[in-house]
């Protein structure tokens, strides 16, 4: 398999360090509120991978872990921990808002058929493993103390910025006053930070009571479960000029090599063209999707059309397509269940070599969809095109043999042949009359859309 490596700007072969198994680390969720269908895309690309990389005959162990201290609301050494935030906002412990949005989340990616990864630490239990890396960065002097915490000197590893390509004097020569006057760069980074006496979640340390920095918490948990060196690490791109900067330097200064060898990175999920937010109210959820009438896996099909190193662009209309498109992959696929055709094993074999190989070639989802809809549109009803379409459906995982109910068949009759009369006037490219039955099923109370699997219909 070959992957686009960030740390190094080039598609190269996937080599694993052990025989066939692939050691994979990916970023989870800070647990102080729900995951957006946003934040979700990072864990279904984690997901092809995985899936994908098993398909294709290696073995995998993942991990990915579940921040639940240490996370400021800056994403980098400012502000209040997210999570202790929260439980201010809500009067419940830190603990008890984890506990929620932990199982929230993981009910959401059940939803989403991502396969739960074979470790799932939690930061807070592995505070200990976290104090022995601080402990010898501080000791080997690649850390300083100051007043509110141990940071970590990023002028002593001259490589840092290799992964964002950061011009780190640029940064020096721009910086204005100091959030933190004592940092000797503005880009060093908290490891520990002290905790003041009303602080709900601290431990002890040499350097009094006190909680983990963010970044610490992902080199300290990934080391334990996958070793010092180990294969892969995925994120979403936003980690990448922070906290995967972070995680490199100091997780190499510890060990004194290289500890990860490939990064992959996923782009945004955007909403109508622009950046989900929450605050216009647009950074929606799964259950916000099933609230419309729209399953889970709609989206799932629409994660697997776009190449994941590409903007994703959701609407309410590409939803619909999606789920359109998704029913009417499911019936062509039931369709071939009880075919009597016998498909020559040599066209057999080049289809599913054409679908192994857009997955080789950079996770390719995109061209492997499009050999997946070759399969199911193929002129012969084959129980063998049906095998090899739930083949495919180990990556895919969109429960391609479940028949999925169309909505037309609940609308009024009146409704009923005002589309087909409009379906005919499309076939005929007489638009004007196109336009004129769209009106009229307008006016009874229902809202047509053309996609390329047809026309779509749903009530105002």
């Amino acid at each position: 398999m070959k992957i686009y490596n960030t740390l190094t700007r080039k598609k190269e072969e996937l080599i694993p360090l052990d025989g066939k198994t692939i050691r994979m680390y990916s970023c989870g969720p800070t647990v102080y509120d729900y995951a957006h269908i946003g934040n979700m895309r990072a864990y279904l690309f984690m997901d092809f991978i995985k899936r994908s990389l098993i398909y294709l005959g290696y073995k995998v162990k993942n991990v990915m872990n579940i921040t639940d201290v240490g996370h400021l609301v800056s994403d980098a050494d400012d502000g209040e921990d997210k999570l202790v935030k929260t439980a201010k906002d809500t009067n419940k412990t830190p603990w008890e808002i984890a506990q929620y949005y932990t199982d929230f989340f993981f009910k959401d990616m059940e939803k989403l058929n991502i396969l739960k990864p074979d470790v799932t630490p939690k930061a807070t239990d592995h505070i200990k493993e976290m104090l022995d890396m601080v402990n010898k960065l501080f000791a080997d002097e690649y850390a300083y103390e100051t007043s509110d915490g141990i940071y970590f000197d990023i002028e002593k590893y001259p490589e840092y910025g290799q992964l964002s390509r950061i011009d780190l004097e640029k940064q020096m020569a721009g910086a204005r006053v100091e959030v933190n006057d004592e940092k000797r760069h503005p880009a060093d980074f908290a490891l520990w930070k002290k905790a003041p006496k009303n602080h709900i979640m601290q431990w002890e340390s040499p350097w009094g009571m006190g909680y983990p920095g963010w970044h610490i918490e992902c080199s300290a948990m990934s080391k334990k479960y996958l070793g010092e060196q180990f294969d892969l690490h995925t994120g979403g791109i936003d980690h990448i000029p922070i906290h995967h900067e972070n995680e490199i330097a100091q997780s190499n200064c510890y060990i004194g090599k290289q500890a990860v060898r490939y990064w992959m990175h996923n782009e945004f999920l955007q909403v109508d063209g622009g950046k989900m937010s929450k605050s216009i109210g647009t950074a929606y959820l799964v259950s916000d999707l099933e609230e419309k009438g729209f399953e889970p896996l709609a989206y799932r099909y629409m994660c697997l059309n776009a190449h994941y190193s590409t903007k994703l662009n959701f609407t309410w209309d590409s939803i619909e397509s999606a789920q359109i498109s998704l029913r009417r992959l499911s019936d062509l696929t039931i369709s071939h269940m009880d075919g009597k055709e016998k498909i020559d094993k040599q066209i057999l074999d080049d289809l599913k070599n054409d679908f192994s190989q857009a997955l080789s070639d950079d996770l390719n989802l995109p061209l492997a969809m499009a050999t997946v809809w070759k399969v199911a549109r193929y002129g012969e009803k084959s129980k063998d095109l049906y095998n090899l379409l739930m083949d495919f459906d180990r990556v895919l995982a969109l429960n391609l043999d479940v028949k999925r109910e169309d909505e037309k068949e609940d609308l009024p009759n009146e409704v009923l042949e005002l589309v087909k009369e409009r379906e005919l006037a499309r076939q005929e490219k007489n638009w004007a009359l196109s336009d004129s039955l769209r009106d009229e099923i307008t006016k009874l109370g229902y809202q047509i859309m053309d996609t390329k699997e047809g026309q779509t219909i749903k009530k105002i």
